[in-house]
């Protein structure tokens, strides 16, 4: 969720103590451990309530405390390294993917390589265990994955006679048939730039060779196959970046724009629009590419974490074994459409029969990895500003892109070669 500006959790604080009553006790319990874990779900309104009664399940199961606190996402990460940097906190945090190397590289979540968190992952999907690691060691488990699809009006695109584009030139050939620039809302965040670099063959920066590739050409031709749907009519945009998500939100909930690129933690908040009161309605597509079958989209998703120096780390452990279990996945997919990151869970009939689960688990099958590296969400600050001001017109591609560049290398990683 990605995506690390893109939701913001309106989360109001509330904290529920939640006291075990299994049978027979846990070890947990005893020496060291605590036996009480504080749990901080980063999570939107519409995915907390599910979060909290899983992980209420899962003390009452295992035998110990829980203490769940909702943390706004957008504040999440700077609170907890905070708390972390003082040595308080909580036990468990439910982190944005891109977060975990540099909260590894700090030394503000624990090392779990010899516990039994990584003893077995062959069940999870390669991407999102990728994000897990840094520099060879485990220091995470994947909760949700996710990454970018078009979703469409279908009745908005059966009446114009429109099939999903599958390339960027077939959007811009079927807009006029659905009202030119309302065929599709352009999000000009950094996250949603992606789907078009990627699709290009571009990246941010090349990790391996500690390269900053921002500005190559692949990327110049990527933004610039974005502008030319503005300019053609194709599509719109808000141009300010604070309220372009929430525009886009609101016009295609309504009806008014046929298609945006969202992920899945967005379909709750369009099922509740006028345009989707019948949840058939909405239509999910991979993302289209400069060619049919090129599209890529970044992997987004949260992982669970165990901040170092907790004084719960068994109980800790035993949390995330049930939080991050085939059932709570499989409960989480079907309540909340959001994708489980185990193999296997994809094979639980009431994860089959989730259409939103369904409709997104291809597109996570070619979605592009991002750089796990400690610096990989300060990356997206300078491409935000770099992205809106082309679409806006204040800068060419080339040297928007420069100046992505120029940023990344002063501030971002500074050890990085440009070009």
């Amino acid at each position: 969720m990605r995506r690390t500006t893109l939701v913001t959790a309106m989360a109001t604080g509330v904290a529920l103590v939640l006291t075990a009553c299994g049978s027979g006790g846990s070890s947990s319990n005893s020496g060291s451990d605590s036996g009480e874990v504080t749990f901080w779900d980063t999570s939107g309104p519409n995915e907390s309530p599910v979060f909290k009664k899983i992980a209420e399940g899962c003390a009452t199961k295992d035998g110990y405390k829980v203490k769940v606190e909702t943390q706004a996402f957008d504040g999440a990460l700077n609170n907890y390294k905070t708390a972390a940097q003082g040595g308080q906190g909580p036990d468990v945090f439910r982190s944005e993917v891109a977060w975990v190397p540099q909260l590894a590289k700090l030394s503000y979540v624990a090392d779990l390589s010899d516990t039994d968190l990584a003893k077995d992952t062959s069940d999870f999907l390669e991407a999102p265990l990728g994000s897990t690691k840094y520099e060879g060691k485990t220091y995470a488990v994947p909760q949700v994955t996710d990454s970018l699809a078009l979703l469409y009006n279908k009745k908005k695109l059966a009446d114009a006679g429109v099939e999903p584009p599958k390339t960027w030139d077939e959007l811009k050939a079927a807009a006029p048939k659905l009202g030119g620039e309302k065929a599709f809302f352009l999000n000009n965040d950094a996250y949603y730039a992606l789907p078009f670099i990627y699709g290009e063959g571009g990246d941010l920066v090349d990790a391996s060779a500690k390269k900053i590739v921002v500005n190559s050409a692949q990327n110049v031709k990527a933004l610039e196959t974005a502008k030319a749907l503005l300019d053609a009519k194709a599509a719109t945009t808000a141009l300010d970046a604070t309220n372009s998500y929430s525009n886009m939100q609101a016009a295609f909930s309504s009806g008014e724009a046929a298609m945006v690129i969202n992920g899945p933690w967005a379909v709750a908040d369009y099922l509740k629009g006028a345009a989707f009161t019948d949840a058939a309605n909405l239509g999910i597509a991979a993302v289209p590419g400069p060619t049919a079958g090129k599209g890529s989209a970044p992997v987004g998703g949260h992982d669970y974490v165990i901040r170092q120096g907790t004084k719960a780390k068994q109980s800790s452990v035993k949390f995330i074994q049930c939080m991050a279990s085939v059932e709570s996945q499989a409960t989480i997919a079907k309540e909340l459409g959001l994708l489980p990151t185990r193999k296997s869970a994809y094979q639980n009939a009431d994860v089959k029969a989730n259409a939103v689960v369904a409709a997104f688990e291809p597109v996570t099958k070619v979605a592009h990895e991002r750089p796990w590296i400690p610096e990989g969400g300060e990356l997206f600050d300078p491409l935000k500003i770099g992205y809106a001001d082309f679409l806006a017109g204040k800068k060419d591609a080339k040297t928007a892109l420069d100046d992505v560049a120029k940023a990344y290398k002063e501030k971002v990683v500074t050890e990085y070669s440009i070009g």
